[in-house]
């Protein structure tokens, strides 16, 4: 963190939301990185979620939170229902956006990330210079410092059939750019991993929160679409440097496994994505050019040409038996309000 960068965020107000499920140990480790940045940032509070564990984790997390180091600055939020990701998020932003001097950012972090000093402070200064920036986004990093997928563009149907098809030469032939944004500066991408990002209260409020339809997986994908339908930017910021140890509360790395099957819920958000952002006819599109790219790579594969462990296990079994065209669950908008009602159950769940 440069000297020049202070003055820019010092009097900045942050509110940090982790939400953890079953992983306290590192719910606290990615609690005390953040304490680092209160150094930079004075008025940085967080809120602690426990998503509906049942394991005892919120027990022990309400009594790490009363520790000397955390009293003054960290709230802690248990929820009785395990309501997934964005809408346990939702639960915090909500409580965020409406205090008497609520909080100018919203920063999402994931308790499996831990941050390097300075990296939420330089995201701050990010979206400061940027003021038509909605979100700005980590660089995330393997335990062995290798860089992980962090920056995106939108998926498509086109997009579907190359991941599909996973052929380099169907690549170079289409010349459609790659999914995943590699950067070393500051750059501008369609949508951030929720898993550290920063995002801008303003938006927000101009657009909503997260989708409630969602239980897992694309809720900010589909949130940062909103946005950017709405003229909003996203930034990728690698200089932010994050340390992730993912899908250690799911076992779902980067969006896909290639050594487990998919959870059903991953092939129902992806479904529901496709539908909010594109349209029903999109939605099913998206799943025949999946299926079409996929007997392409199948055929590769038998030909002994494939690439390994291109699949997650049974991948098209699933897709299939998960619904290729979307559901009327799908059609209905189930946006978080900012100031909507606190702890009421997720539209997925309602409705389900």
């Amino acid at each position: 963190m440069t000297d020049p960068v202070l003055p820019r965020i010092i009097d900045r107000r942050v509110t940090a939301v982790i939400v953890n499920y079953r992983t306290p140990d590192l719910a606290m480790a990615c609690l005390a990185a953040l304490d680092r940045e209160r150094r930079f940032l004075p008025g940085l509070d967080a809120i602690l979620v426990d998503g509906g564990s049942g394991d005892g984790s919120a027990d022990m997390l309400a009594d790490a939170v009363k520790a000397d180091a955390f009293v003054d600055w960290v709230t802690f939020l248990p929820l009785a229902f395990n309501g997934g990701f964005g809408w346990a998020n939702n639960q915090a932003i909500r409580r965020a956006l409406t205090r008497s001097e609520p909080a100018e950012f919203i920063y999402l972090v994931n308790p499996d990330a831990v941050i390097e000093e300075g990296a939420l402070a330089l995201l701050v200064a990010t979206l400061v210079d940027a003021p038509k920036a909605a979100s700005a986004g980590s660089l995330l990093l393997s335990p062995d410092g290798h860089p992980l997928g962090s920056a995106f563009r939108f998926p498509t149907v086109a997009r579907e059939f190359l991941r599909g098809a996973n052929t380099p030469l169907i690549e170079r032939l289409v010349g459609s750019a790659p999914l995943v944004i590699e950067a070393t500066e500051t750059t501008e991408a369609d949508w951030v991993t929720g898993a550290s990002v920063l995002l801008r209260a303003e938006a927000l409020r101009d657009c909503g929160l997260f989708d409630e339809g969602f239980f897992l997986y694309f809720e900010e994908v589909e949130l940062m679409h909103r946005l950017a339908t709405a003229g909003w930017r996203s930034l990728h910021c690698p200089a932010s440097r994050v340390w992730h140890v993912g899908g250690a509360a799911t076992g779902v790395v980067d969006g896909a496994s290639a050594q487990r099957p998919l959870p059903d819920y991953w092939f129902r958000s992806r479904r529901r994505f496709f539908a909010k952002a594109y349209g029903p006819l999109q939605a099913r599109l998206s799943g025949i050019a999946w299926l079409g790219g996929y007997a392409i790579w199948r055929l590769r594969e038998i030909a002994g040409l494939g690439r390994d462990s291109a699949h997650a296990p049974g991948e098209w079994r699933d897709l299939i038996r998960n619904g290729v065209g979307p559901s009327s669950l799908d059609r209905e908008t189930a946006i978080g309000r900012w100031d909507g009602p606190q702890d009421q159950l997720p539209h997925w769940k309602t409705r389900s």
